[in-house]
């Protein structure tokens, strides 16, 4: 069905095609709390990993690998699908403003600059207002790249 509609020339119109941007909202929040699960775990492993091989003292690291940890896994998720996996898990996935899925180049950027807001919480506040309140449905990295996040096509 929405394969259909989408052109694939620029993103699509949420006022004449809304059904990419149907609950993606919501979508984005359940496909946040899936990542990052699988990020905390990544995180506990490799940081007991990198403790073991530093005999203890690579424990103190925790916030760095975490932050590292979490940044290497967006990069590598959505440069591959254009989505992490809890995105995918939800049907979403994000497009550039040419309508095309994210290269490495995208995914790092958006990776890094998620990656600086999400520890703030007027970040995160400002990217939920501009999600509910932009027509795209988007937070600050994607206003910054053009980018939004619609309805996977089928």
């Amino acid at each position: 069905m929405l394969q259909d509609l989408y052109k694939g020339n620029g993103l699509p119109d949420p006022h004449v095609d809304a059904g990419f941007y149907d609950g993606v909202p919501a979508k984005r929040l359940i496909a946040f709390v899936i990542d990052f699960v699988i990020i905390l775990g990544l995180s506990i492993g490799v940081w007991m990993i990198f403790g073991i091989m530093t005999l203890g003292i690579g424990l103190l690291l925790a916030p760095a690998i975490g932050f590292w940890t979490s940044v290497g896994y967006r990069i590598v998720t959505l440069a591959g699908k254009s989505a992490t996996l809890g995105m995918r898990v939800m049907g979403i996935e994000f497009r550039t403003a040419a309508g095309d899925r994210f290269d490495f180049t995208h995914a790092a950027i958006h990776s890094v600059l998620f990656s600086f807001l999400f520890p703030t919480v007027i970040g995160q506040i400002i990217s939920i207002i501009t999600m509910l309140a932009t027509p795209h449905g988007r937070a600050v990295p994607d206003l910054v790249l053009g980018s939004t996040a619609i309805n996977r096509p089928e």
